[in-house]
């Protein structure tokens, strides 16, 4: 018999900096045990959906509220948030801004010590959630020096330690590679069948979701239910393209082959699809790109935090003039830390030259005005209150007219989706929005070689696509794109060359449709195979070809 333990009951709530309700007339039911996954794109009310259960709604942000919501059969928002949250367990999309302890047995223990625990109890309960998320060899460690994944584990070990009938968890794969995104959604279908706790994912990424069965999908927009119902059910409809949500790769490469898909069971997982005798013709896969000439020649690149702990150990790579290049590998491969020693963030030995030039004694402000580089971390960048005046500020250190900066300041915004937040204070924004206004700020200098840490991480379709297409604008007017990512669908349509790092070393220099080829490689640095690939499998059809047919009833090549 199943038992509500959430109920939105004609659910209204208005911000008080609003003038419009950011939830309208949600009615909607979640039974206990359920594992259910929110989507929908940015500013649609998931994120104030998962802040009205936890209690930062209307504990820290306040607003008017009608209608109900219950919580295991009491009115939420009469229940404190200490209440409220022995109810509920969060874990952040980011998880360095949940940690609270000097190590990660003290991080994991906090709760614990909150709730006056014995020592012995403490201990007792540290080991058995340390061992069950493969921490144990950790628990003295920083939780800041540990890979994504890591974090997201003991984020996890510092809620479920409480043992609380709701898991939610806000976006956890946004800064997660292809591999630990994977271990994160098997972890999390392991803890909710074995604890039976209710469990809520907020995420964009919703093909990653589905690698593990979930009971139900609620699509939200504009602050009302559009979806409630199976995963199966949403994948026959328009919904998600209508309403800026990705779908699986292989769901959208069926439909571009003519299949139809409401004749299709268990739509949601490839590997008990019926594809019956779907035998396509396709065009023999094309040539791929050849090189171009050397923009930036990088030779034996070394670099140390510790002496005894290289995170880049003698990197030699070219950047060529005007390509589209993707850096992928797990997390902790020393990606970011390359992007940081190409911008001068950091000194490093090796040797740098730039258009042939030597460029190993650049200043910072002189490496930026060849290369710009955005950071993973929005927070990381932003030192203006104001959204104009964080996008305004290189060019006005520049001492460029305050006419022109307001004109390629709107114009960049526009590109961004900004345009209509222009004067708004950036602390009223999502954590994807202020990565947009981080975007904008490093584009709007115009630099020839532009890098990008995790450029669309947290974004839903219509602004990774606004992204990408200015980014391949950028492109075509002679810009070289410079793109680190765990996206491996944007490695495959927005990347004509592929490098792959893994500790502190380039495994495969290559195309990216040559890199989905190599398992070994993949596995090794922490990627998998796009859907397409497994879809190609099923039907016996070249892979290359099936990708090249993706790509081309996508749009093209994007650029």
């Amino acid at each position: 018999m199943t038992h509500p333990i959430i109920t939105f009951n004609h659910f209204t709530f208005k911000y008080e900096v609003q003038a419009e309700p950011t939830l309208k007339e949600l009615n909607l039911t979640i039974e206990k045990g359920q594992k259910v996954l929110i989507v929908g794109p940015s500013g649609s009310g998931k994120s104030t959906i998962g802040q009205c259960l936890n209690g930062i709604i209307p504990n820290i942000h306040r607003g008017e509220v009608s209608g109900s919501l219950m919580i295991d059969g009491q009115e939420a928002f009469d229940l404190s948030i200490h209440d409220k949250s022995q109810l509920v367990s969060t874990v952040l999309q980011d998880p360095d801004g949940q940690f609270i302890g000097l190590t990660v047995a003290e991080d994991i223990a906090f709760s614990l010590e909150n709730d006056g625990e014995s020592l012995s109890e403490m201990r007792e309960k540290i080991n058995l959630w340390a061992d069950r998320l493969e921490l144990s060899d950790f628990l003295d460690h920083r939780p800041q020096d540990l890979s994504g994944g890591q974090k997201q584990r003991v984020s996890l070990a510092g809620v479920l330690i409480n043992e609380s009938p709701i898991l939610l968890f806000d976006e956890p794969l946004a800064n997660l590679d292809p591999k630990s995104g994977q271990d994160t959604i098997d972890l999390i279908d392991r803890i909710h069948e074995q604890t039976g706790a209710t469990t809520i994912i907020i995420e964009h990424r919703l093909e990653d979701v589905l690698y593990r069965p979930v009971d139900k999908i609620i699509l939200i927009n504009d602050g009302r239910i559009l979806f409630d119902g199976h995963p199966d059910d949403l994948l026959k409809t328009a919904l998600l393209v209508e309403n800026g949500i990705r779908e699986p790769l292989y769901v959208t490469t069926l439909k571009h082959l003519g299949l139809d898909l409401t004749s299709l069971a268990g739509l949601s997982s490839l590997d008990k699809l019926d594809l019956g005798d779907l035998k396509p013709e396709l065009a023999p896969a094309g040539a791929l790109p050849l090189a171009q000439e050397p923009l930036l020649e990088v030779e034996n690149l070394t670099f140390a935090y510790r002496e005894d702990e290289p995170i880049l150990k003698g990197v030699s790579l070219e950047i060529h003039a005007g390509e589209r290049l993707a850096i992928v590998g797990k997390n902790g491969a020393g990606k970011s830390t390359l992007a940081k020693a190409l911008t001068k963030f950091i000194d490093v030995a090796g040797q740098l030259r730039y258009k042939g030039q030597d460029i190993a004694s650049d200043s910072i402000k002189e490496r930026a005005e060849r290369i710009g580089f955005v950071l993973q971390n929005p927070n990381q960048m932003i030192s203006q209150t104001m959204i104009f005046d964080e996008v305004a500020l290189g060019l006005r250190l520049r001492g460029v007219a305050e006419d022109e900066v307001e004109e390629r300041v709107h114009e960049v915004l526009k590109t961004c989706g900004l345009y209509e937040f222009r004067t708004w204070p950036i602390s009223a924004l999502s954590f994807g929005q202020k990565k947009r206004v981080t975007i904008a700020s490093i584009l709007v200098l115009n630099p020839e070689i532009i890098i990008l840490d995790e450029p669309t991480a947290g974004q839903d379709k219509d602004h990774y696509t606004d992204i990408m297409t200015f980014l391949d604008d950028l492109h075509k007017q002679g810009h070289t794109i410079v793109m680190i990512t765990h996206d491996m669908q944007l490695m495959m349509e927005y990347s004509d060359r592929c490098i792959v790092v893994a500790d502190g070393q380039i495994l495969a220099d290559a195309s990216p449709l040559e890199i989905f080829g190599q398992e070994e490689l993949l596995a090794q640095a922490n990627l998998k195979k796009t859907s397409i690939y497994d879809l190609a499998e099923r039907l016996s059809l070249d892979p290359v070809a099936l990708t090249q047919f993706y790509i081309a009833a996508e749009g093209g090549t994007h650029g």
